[in-house]
């Protein structure tokens, strides 16, 4: 029999897991009182509703969120592209209703595959253009645009039926580090902080946001840790008059995984104020994961957090406030009943997001596409294939590694591209702050001025020497969309 700490401990842990069926130990978590599951791309198949359901069953009261935004991050078409409009492309739009709309198309889908947790929007603000992490997924560098965007996705998803969850809580967008791989510093001015990055969070709240998530990120002047294990920072976000639930980001990412551990870290996280532990994806450690390290990583928290109620060094009244939190949340999306939702068209919305520079020549038939993007990380599947393929249609495309090709392989893609027929297509996605992308971009411009380039990061602030399209999202509906422009 499950006792009664370890049931306590369960009541706060929100892990991933391996698989398109749910495995028998976290069925029987599920059934000793686990909080719910997060999905990730290695979750997804026809039959999802029917995994949902499953979850269910062996805990009616079960939260399942999934990490899915629309635009460059999505879960739920992670086989073909999402069909969503992303932050940036919203943000570029600016269009409060059009961001709603949005909301309020991906709370149904998510209710579809019974999911009732969105982990988003992004509340960051994308104010460095180095950013690996965020970037697009911000809807934009001004606090203001961001804050009422924010606003109107928390309106359409949570009138939807669903949580949505607003992060990463200080603000993850003047990083130029990865926290999956490393520990970001904002070295900013508090007032700043203040002033540009919390603004977003304010708006979250004021619109009544059910849930916060939490960054790895360490404010210097706030305290050497990072904010998901900061009482200080976490403190904070209560003074700013948040009542919900705090989630954590991924405790198995690199920033606490190799610093103070997953048992660690899911310890000071309660103990800072956090309710909701999010173990996460077990594809975070790459190539390191294990086949059963879903089982490991929950089992490293659970035991950790077991193991500080049982000497008290985690004070039970803490994490029962915690499991509190939690179970209100769920008992409200119990009783939710979602607001009926009118017509919606996205690809419209990303027709006005898409911004053409330049005068590309006449429409060409076909397109032969050189997808020269940076390769895919841990958070946004960058170098994903249905982007290119989207956009070539039925016509030649290549992938080529500029950080890594030598001269013959950059100029032998090119020579395949250009000999397939098609209008020669550059795909990339940071033209302004990748060297590599910008050399191939010139290169190219001095030898063929019939090339156009199809931007799917941070759109461009200056000139491109070749006709441009900014797209903003590395999305199957942005890739389409951009096609039509250059084929029509």
């Amino acid at each position: 029999m499950t006792d009664e700490l370890t049931r306590l401990a369960n009541a706060v842990l929100w892990p991933g897991f391996f698989g398109t069926e749910a495995p028998e130990w976290l069925l029987a978590e599920l059934r000793d009182g686990l909080a719910g599951v997060v999905y990730f791309g290695q979750n997804m198949s026809e039959r999802l509703p029917e995994l949902s359901a499953a979850l269910r069953a062996a805990n009616p009261d079960a939260l399942i969120g999934i990490d899915e935004e629309g635009g460059s991050v999505t879960r739920l078409e992670s086989a073909t592209g999402s069909t969503l409009p992303g932050a940036a492309q919203l943000g570029a739009v600016d269009d409060v209703e059009a961001s709603c709309a949005t909301g309020a198309e991906l709370a149904r889908r998510a209710r579809e595959a019974g999911i009732d947790v969105v982990l988003g929007p992004v509340a960051d603000v994308n104010t460095d253009p180095r950013n690996p992490v965020i970037g697009v997924r911000s809807f934009g560098a001004d606090p203001a645009l961001v804050s009422r965007h924010v606003a109107a996705t928390i309106e359409g998803l949570q009138t939807g039926g669903v949580a949505a969850c607003v992060k990463h809580f200080p603000g993850h967008g003047d990083t130029h580090l990865d926290s999956h791989h490393a520990l970001p510093e904002i070295t900013l001015d508090p007032a700043e902080i203040e002033a540009v990055h919390l603004e977003p969070f304010r708006a979250a709240i004021a619109a009544g946001v059910d849930t916060v998530m939490t960054a790895h990120i360490v404010v210097p002047a706030w305290g050497a840790k990072p904010a998901t294990l900061n009482p200080d920072v976490l403190g904070r976000l209560r003074d700013l008059g948040f009542e919900g639930v705090i989630i954590t980001d991924a405790l198995d990412m690199a920033a606490v995984r190799e610093s103070v551990g997953i048992g660690g870290g899911a310890v000071q996280a309660l103990a800072a104020g956090a309710d909701l532990l999010c173990i996460g994806n077990p594809t975070n450690p790459g190539a390191a994961a294990l086949p059963d390290q879903d089982e490991r990583d929950f089992f490293a928290a659970r035991e950790a957090v077991v193991a500080a109620l049982r000497d008290g060094s985690l004070p039970r009244e803490r994490v029962e406030q915690a499991r509190d939190r939690v179970r209100a949340l769920a008992a409200k999306l119990r009783a939710a009943e979602p607001a009926a939702q009118g017509a919606y068209d996205a690809a419209a919305i990303v027709r006005r997001a898409l911004r053409v520079v330049g005068e590309p020549d006449a429409a060409a038939s076909a397109l032969s596409v050189v997808d020269a993007r940076r390769r895919s990380t841990l958070a946004v599947d960058s170098a994903a294939g249905y982007v290119a393929a989207a956009l070539a249609g039925d016509g030649f495309r290549a992938r080529l590694d500029v950080d890594r090709a030598s001269e013959a392989e950059r100029d032998a893609a090119l020579e395949a591209a250009r000999a397939a027929g098609g209008r020669l297509v550059l795909l990339v996605d940071r033209p302004e702050v990748e060297p590599a992308q910008r050399a191939l971009i010139e290169h190219v411009a001095a030898r063929d001025s019939g090339a156009v380039v199809v931007n799917v990061g941070l759109p461009v602030r200056g000139e491109l020497p070749l006709p441009f399209i900014d797209a903003a999202a590395a999305s199957r509906i942005s890739a389409e969309v951009a096609r039509e422009l250059l084929t029509a």
